[in-house]
Order: structure tokens, then sequence, then C-alpha cells
């Protein structure tokens, strides 16, 4: 699926014999031990091809319809406040080339996405989330960026860390995200029980799980091209957890689930679902 320019979603169809000859080969491996096999998806940014990125309205809809896991993107307002945005400029979602943390939140509040949604505040991703048991959800820590100086980072982490965990359903698992490595140090030396995960944009490497080791976490997130079947195996026997993504697609999903990755990351989680269900019983969304 792509989003056009109105916001609507656009659907594309699927490579099927692309799709096909990974089913095979999924149905093979899987039908020769007799199982349902579980998989773990997570919405990322609340599912951004379904619906508006990080808003709201896509956590609810996508809930809605069962989905549990979710990757959401934090960044920090003028005056110190947490709010749901990806990119370092408001360009995309509104129209206005600045960036978020040159904004106060009463200003953040007065604007409307191309959608028509508000930018959230975490307080009220929390709240969501509040009374719903058994939820994934990464939370994407977006400093790298020059306005992100030390003492910012560390207001920014620990301000974010005591928030979540204080809202945190005693079932959910909540996981603190980010390429930079800056804030995964400081919560590690400072909150050591955080559950934490280094992301990359390349495949899974021995490098990439010496960087996480140096770091002392045992998640990572690592593009699904580069990565092999072996190489996900390996990182298991070494008590990694493995997110692979970005995963646009069904195929995406279904090469994710032939590498064996713990977490998939995917734009499509409701288009994922429905093809599940309709076509192999064998597999569990969780």
């Amino acid at each position: 699926m792509i989003m056009n320019a109105d916001g609507r979603v656009k659907r594309m169809g699927f490579s099927f014999r692309v799709k096909l000859a990974i089913l095979i080969i999924l149905c093979c491996f899987f039908n020769s031990y007799a199982q349902v096999i579980n998989v773990n998806i997570h919405a990322h940014r609340g599912g951004m091809l379904e619906y508006e990125e990080n808003t709201i309205n896509a956590l609810k809809e996508t809930y809605e319809r069962g989905i549990r896991g979710y990757e959401i993107d934090i960044r920090q307002t003028k005056d110190g406040k947490l709010v749901l945005l990806h990119d370092a400029s408001l360009l995309r979602s509104v129209g206005i080339d600045r960036p978020i943390e040159y904004l106060t939140l009463n200003e953040i509040r007065k604007l409307r996405t191309k959608q028509g949604n508000t930018i959230p505040t975490l307080e009220e991703v929390l709240d969501f989330f509040n009374d719903k048991e058994e939820v994934y959800v990464e939370f994407e820590m977006k400093t790298n960026n020059p306005m992100y100086d030390e003492a910012t980072l560390k207001r920014y982490c620990d301000q974010l860390c005591d928030k979540i965990y204080a809202a945190k359903p005693p079932t959910s698992t909540y996981v603190l995200t980010s390429f930079d490595k800056r804030p995964l140090k400081y919560l590690k030396e400072n909150r050591p029980k955080t559950e934490l995960m280094l992301i990359k944009s390349e495949g899974l490497s021995e490098n990439l799980l010496q960087e996480a080791n140096e770091l002392g976490i045992k998640r990572v997130a690592c593009r699904i091209d580069g990565t092999t079947r072996g190489m996900v195996q390996h990182a298991k026997e070494e008590g990694f957890t493995v997110c692979l993504w970005p995963g646009t697609s069904v195929e995406d999903f279904l090469l994710g689930v032939a590498l064996g990755g713990d977490h998939l990351c995917t734009d499509v989680p409701l288009a994922i679902s429905k093809w599940v269900k309709a076509n192999v019983s064998w597999i569990k969304l969780k």
C-alpha cells in the first residue's frame, strides 16, 4: 500500500509469485513440525500506511481491530513536554517547516495534521493504553539532533522513563529504543531495569551484536534486507531478542517469519492480520 496525497491509502497488488514462493517454504518448514507458531507484530507509527502515523486515531483503530503491538516516536517540545512525532520537521505532517522542539506545547495544541488530527502528548498515549493488558509498545527516542545536548537528553530520558513505567499495565511490555546510543547508555547506567533496544539501519551482523553487548543491551532492531536466518538463530543463541524492519507488505511479513524474527515491525498490520486469518491457520499473531 502507499499513501495518496490526500492521506488515503491506495492498495497495490502483491507480487503473487514472490508471496507464493515464501509461503511454500514456510509451509514445508512448519508443517514438518505440525504446530501453530506465534508471531509478534507491531504497528510501525501506529500503522502508517493504513492510518495517519503517530496519532491517537491510528492507535485506537488498530487496537479495535485486534492489534496489540505498537511503535511510536517521542520528541520534546520547547517547554520540555513529550509528544509524538517522527520527523525532524513538522513539514510532512502539518505543513510547517519547523522542528517541533522549537514550539511550546500550547503552540502545538493549536496545530492539526494534514488529516485533521492533533499531535498527541505522551500522557494521552499512556492514558489510552492504561486500561489495556498485554500490549507491547516501543517508544523510540528521537534524540539524534543537536538540540538534545547532554543536559536536555538526561531530562528527556528521566521524564520519559518515569512517565511510561508509572503508567504501564502489569502485563504489558514497554521498551525504550533508539538509533542514538546516548540515551540507551544513560538509561542503562542510571535506570538498569529499563527494557532497551538498539536500532540499526542495516542487516543483522556480528558487529551489530557487539555494539549492543557493549551497551549491555539484549534487544536489537535491524533491517530485513541483509539479515540471514542463520544470523538470527545465532543472535537468539546469544540471548538476543531480534526485531526486523521495515515491513511494508505481506511479503515482508512472510520473509520476517521465515528469517525467525522475534518481533516484526510493519506499516500494514491490518492487511497482515486479514491475510493471515484467510490463508495460514498455523500462524497466530500476537
